[in-house]
């Protein structure tokens, strides 16, 4: 029987199944028979009753949209793959020169490098000659600076508005307990000039713009994706392409990660594969879904080679290919990217290629300095009541009864939790609002037996984020306007109400 590897993002929808069977002689077919098993996946899969434009379906390791579609036959031997976005061939030519002389310093230095053919005497002085610029120096920025200071690239510019907060240090291994609190760009400056006293670090603590982008990216030979959101992932792809420079994409979640080269001068751009974004608060973030500690540095290590095998010319550099990492099965699986010849970005001319607004065109904001987030400032929710945390402590304190939603998953309980709440994933909601609008059940037969449809009822999460799409799936099917969002969720109750409940 055919079979589909379901992604982790995805896995919550098949009963945390990695591997699906399925029947039918199409991939259409069988894709029509995943959503027939497990129908809350279709919401993740279709918009209505087209595949959305975010989801890859692979059959092997080719794109299907490059062979007959969901037309294209399959057997009993198929593996097919579902590649969600958790936002060519290489000529061999060098990406930069090599100029100036190495010191005695930088030989002794260097020297096992120099004594590699790959590499040698002339490599070495084309990595210090090289300009990388690293977008975050977050989870896969660190691994990035870390390792491409090592290596002797003569000048990394370093982009992060951000502060190293000791939530960052299970994974951010460039900063350190003495760094919180400090800008992540300084602290990763000075273990950067520790590893290596000859680089030249350019700093930038400002957020990554359409405003900014083409002035910041236009100095160096190679960009690197580190971000962490849509918005931004977009922009750097579209800007690259603009300037003609490649962009070392990697991203991160729960288990997995993915890695390709995206430059439209040889190869496919990064909106060939994935178009256009993601719903707003369909594919959960880092900080909601969590990363393994250690993921970061296998898929940043690996964006730091590809760097150096571009400006070395060496080797297959992964333009043209995504590599799929899964940490729980320690598989790496490379797939084909092909150019699309319709590409909303890479098939324009590059000068008319223009940068947008990636908030507007993702629905969710790329940067906020707070340290939580409001559901009506731009998230993508729909705009709902908001229940500030101060107000809810006062309706505790007067002894009102409060009816009160945690919508996180239940390891998010187990850190902490306000008392006498409901507690009702986003998911279960989402898939009792399903099963209600489809006719399959009754909402007194559901979860939301217990979410009362009259009077006030507060919803509570992480940041507010997730509990603003839960309150979006109750109006679905005719609860009132009487739901509040928990501005700021935990975080807020946390930073503004008790401080001894712990944040994450």
């Amino acid at each position: 029987m055919p079979t589909i590897k379901i992604p982790t993002p995805l896995r919550a929808f098949t009963g945390n199944q990695s591997l699906v069977t399925v029947s039918g002689a199409t991939v259409g077919d069988a894709l029509a028979d995943l959503v027939t098993q497990h129908p809350v996946l279709k919401q993740q899969l279709y918009d209505d009753d087209t595949l959305r434009t975010f989801v890859n379906i692979f059959v092997g390791d080719e794109d299907m949209r490059f062979l007959d579609g969901v037309d294209t036959e399959i057997d009993a031997n198929t593996q097919m793959r579902i590649v969600p976005t958790i936002a060519g061939g290489h000529d061999g030519a060098a990406l930069v020169e090599a100029a100036g002389e190495l010191t005695n310093d930088e030989i002794r230095r260097y020297s096992r490098h120099l004594i590699m053919p790959e590499v040698g005497v002339d490599g070495q002085r084309r990595l210090k000659n090289a300009s990388v610029l690293l977008i975050g120096t977050g989870g896969l920025g660190s691994p990035l600076a870390l390792y491409l200071a090592a290596a002797g690239i003569g000048r990394i510019g370093l982009v992060d508005y951000d502060v190293v907060d000791d939530s960052n240090l299970q994974r951010q291994v460039i900063h350190g307990q003495a760094s919180v609190g400090t800008l992540k760009v300084d602290s990763a400056e000075a273990r950067m000039k520790d590893i290596n006293p000859h680089l030249q670090v350019d700093k930038y603590n400002v957020p990554l713009t359409s405003e900014n982008a083409i002035e910041l990216m236009t100095p160096y030979d190679v960009i690197i994706d580190g971000t962490d959101n849509f918005p931004t992932r977009y922009l750097v792809n579209d800007a690259c392409v603009k300037l003609g420079k490649p962009n070392v994409y990697g991203s991160i979640f729960r288990f997995e990660g993915q890695l390709s080269v995206f430059y439209a001068k040889e190869g496919p751009c990064y909106r060939c594969m994935f178009p256009t974004p993601p719903p707003p608060g369909l594919v959960p973030s880092c900080a909601e879904g969590g990363v393994l500690g250690i993921l970061p540095g296998t898929i940043g290590t690996l964006q730091a080679t590809e760097a150096i095998k571009l400006i070395l010319g060496i080797g297959e550099p992964m333009i043209g290919k995504m590599l799929l990492y899964d940490a729980l099965e320690m598989s790496f699986t490379t797939l084909k990217v092909r150019k699309n010849p319709n590409c909303p970005v890479c098939s324009l001319p590059a000068d008319q290629v223009e940068l947008i607004d990636y908030e507007q065109f993702c629905g969710m904001p790329a940067h906020d300095h707070s340290l939580y987030v409001s559901s009506s400032s731009g998230n993508g929710a729909a705009t709902v009541a908001e229940m500030s945390v101060h107000e809810l402590k006062g309706r505790y304190d007067a002894g009102q009864r409060v009816v009160a939603v945690d919508v996180r998953e239940p390891h998010e309980w187990d850190i902490c939790v306000l008392p006498d709440v409901l507690r009702i994933t986003k998911g279960q909601i989402e898939a009792a609002k399903n099963d209600v609008l489809s006719g399959r059940s009754r909402r007194e037969d559901t979860v939301l037996a217990n979410i009362p449809t009259e009077g006030e009822v507060v919803f509570i999460c992480r940041s507010g984020v997730r509990s603003a799409h839960a309150i979006g799936f109750l109006r679905e099917i005719g609860y009132g306007n009487r739901l509040f969002n928990l501005t700021g969720g935990m975080l807020a109750w946390a930073g503004e109400i008790d401080p001894s409940v712990p944040t994450y």
